[in-house]
């Protein structure tokens, strides 16, 4: 399915405290990874709105990569539970919608670890190189509504899920 020249195009979601100095880490020591994730810095995992992700995959990313503080230790008490609940409603939604769920991935590490998330950057890379391009937006016939539509399936799981913006 895939093509030996495709270099799928990642964004990575980074806590500020830990997964992000993790990356600034890796780079600092030198430690080889795939050039591929696009890296946005967020203060907080739990800050990381399931609408981020939906949009990441709906402009063109061919996966997505969640990371924060390991639980017990985020900076903000309890918000890394907030992303573990978030990022398992996103799997079932992007498996509802006929995405494969192993285009998101969930990573917790440490501002120490540098070398576990640089393996966790290339693990990912090299899985949805596998799957291909993800093609969503090209699969969809255009009618102006793609935001909003995006916009209604997460209000509906925020009510479901009793999640508070």
């Amino acid at each position: 399915m895939t093509d030996d020249s495709f270099e799928p195009k990642i964004i990575g979601f980074m806590c500020n405290w830990c997964s992000y100095r993790a990356a600034d880490l890796a780079g600092t020591a030198r430690i080889k990874y795939a050039p591929n994730v696009r890296i946005i810095r967020v203060m907080c995992s739990g800050r990381i709105d399931p609408t981020f992700v939906l949009n990441a995959f709906a402009l063109g990313a061919d996966g997505v990569m969640l990371a924060g503080c390991h639980p017990g230790e985020c900076h903000y008490v309890d918000q890394n539970y907030k992303a573990m609940r978030r990022y398992a409603m996103l799997k079932y939604t992007l498996e509802q919608m006929g995405l494969e769920p192993q285009r998101l991935r969930l990573v917790w590490a440490s501002a120490a670890e540098g070398q576990q998330l640089a393996e966790a950057v290339d693990q990912l890379v090299a899985d949805v190189r596998r799957l291909g391009p993800l093609r969503w937006s090209a699969g969809w016939e255009e009618n102006g509504q793609r935001q909003q539509s995006l916009e209604n399936i997460v209000r509906e799981h925020r009510e479901a899920m009793e999640v508070q913006p």
